[in-house]
């Protein structure tokens, strides 16, 4: 039987509700089914960022680490003061996350990032975003198409992205055009050190980064998880990094 890779994915924290529920931590179903359907075993990671010596131990478990989607990043981390466009943060959860990014990139531990995923990995590295694309890029096509009440589809697919020739991910993806859902209003500004932009939406918005110095280092500003049933070529991200994180 081949090796299962665990793979580490970081919680995000909710505030408590009184009367409905304590402070709790979450992630969104969808990662955690999509990891095992392609023959990973999902590690979640509590946000505990007053002991990093817990983050360390989960750490030396792991095969590979996966950056998901969520709120935006404290704009403080990227020195920034915020935006009044600038939504709700979770401080614990962008400590914890730049913790694991960068003992991963020490070991070169694969890495997979998705929507928010793509921003941490940039501000882990140095890089900085924009907080609102609407407020901060002129002529910007829309970008926030999120979950309307009654409606949380996320298979449609609003605008397209072109994928940079020869990088890793036209590689995977076996294409340099394809449309995807987006889901988002921060976006990638000044790139992080040694992160390459391979992916564009048409209004230059970079939608992928990269790390050709690691195996395996990969970020997407869209959600593959949501798009693997009807756009199968999108399955090929999580094969291959899986398979990276297997060490295959």
């Amino acid at each position: 039987m081949s090796h299962r890779p665990v793979i580490g994915i970081p919680l995000q924290t909710l505030s408590a509700l009184p009367g409905e529920r304590p402070a709790a931590y979450s992630i969104g179903q969808r990662y955690i089914e999509v990891l095992s359907r392609f023959d990973a075993i999902p590690w979640p990671i509590p946000p505990l960022a007053n002991d990093p010596d817990t983050i360390r131990e989960i750490f030396d478990r792991l095969d590979g680490l996966v950056l998901a989607g969520g709120s935006d990043i404290a704009p403080g981390r990227y020195g920034e003061a915020a935006r009044p466009e600038c939504g709700a943060t979770d401080p614990d959860r962008d400590a914890v996350e730049i913790q694991l990014v960068k003992m991963a990139l020490d070991h070169a531990l694969p890495i997979l990032g998705i929507c928010r995923g793509v921003q941490l990995l940039n501000v882990a590295c140095g890089g900085s975003l924009y907080q609102d694309i609407a407020a901060q890029v002129p002529a910007a096509i829309k970008h926030d198409f999120t979950a309307k009440q009654g409606h949380h589809d996320r298979t449609g697919s609003p605008h397209d992205v072109t994928v940079k020739a020869g990088s890793k991910l036209a590689e995977i993806l076996g294409t340099t055009f394809l449309p995807v859902n987006s889901i988002h209003h921060q976006a990638v500004k000044e790139l992080g050190s040694g992160l390459i932009a391979t992916a564009y939406a048409p209004d230059g918005v970079v939608e992928a980064l990269e790390m050709n110095a690691f195996p395996f280092v990969m970020a997407v500003q869209w959600h593959p998880e949501d798009l693997i049933d009807t756009q199968p070529v999108m399955g090929r991200l999580f094969e291959a990094f899986v398979a990276a994180a297997r060490g295959s």
